[in-house]
């Protein structure tokens, strides 16, 4: 059986990837999490993790926030260290410039995850087009959401509802595609 390690800059991306990979993964593909308290726990430690890893028929995701980060040298950075682990096939993910953009990319997943009424229908303003360029996505949501969203618990709740062709992240659909390239691997 197959397994797929994502390595997670925090516990929220752990429970929105709970909610959006049972309707992608086949059954015969197995999910394990090493979550971090936070980017700097991440890259301090990932090398160790990954030259540690035993486990046969394993492929890894790395995924990390760019916050207000350069997304190349983020990335270029996390792939040294899988190459330096010997685990150069790691594939690495951005999320730009937070895991709340991929919500701003679907707000009729928020609507329905929390529980609101009239969020889903500002889904053709400007910015909410193009969540990925938003600098704060973290704080939009919580302006949008009067102060409803937290990171773990929302995560966990609109997770679920995201669109997996719909969303307006790109990159949120970079790491699906990731996700099925592993898949069909």
């Amino acid at each position: 059986m197959k397994t797929i390690v994502f390595f997670l800059e925090e516990p929220s991306a752990k429970e929105m990837l709970a909610g959006v990979l049972p309707r992608m993964l086949p059954k015969n593909i197995q999910i394990r999490h090493v979550v971090f308290q936070g980017k700097q726990d991440l890259e301090k430690n990932l090398k160790l993790k990954l030259r540690g890893w035993r486990v046969p028929n394993c492929s890894f995701i790395i995924m990390r926030d760019q916050d207000s980060g350069d997304c190349k040298t983020i990335k270029s950075k996390l792939i040294k260290l899988c190459e330096e682990a010997g685990k150069k096939e790691a594939i690495v993910r951005i999320a730009c410039h937070e895991l709340e953009s991929f919500y701003l990319g679907d707000l009729a997943a928020v609507e329905k995850g929390l529980g609101l009424k009239g969020i889903e229908k500002r889904q053709q303003n400007k910015k909410f087009r193009d969540p990925d360029s938003i600098a704060s996505p973290s704080d939009e949501l919580l302006k949008l959401t009067k102060n409803i969203y937290d990171k773990v618990s929302g995560s966990r709740a609109i997770a679920p509802h995201l669109g997996l062709r719909s969303n307006g992240s790109k990159s949120f659909k970079v790491l699906l595609s990731g996700i099925n390239s592993l898949i069909e691997a």
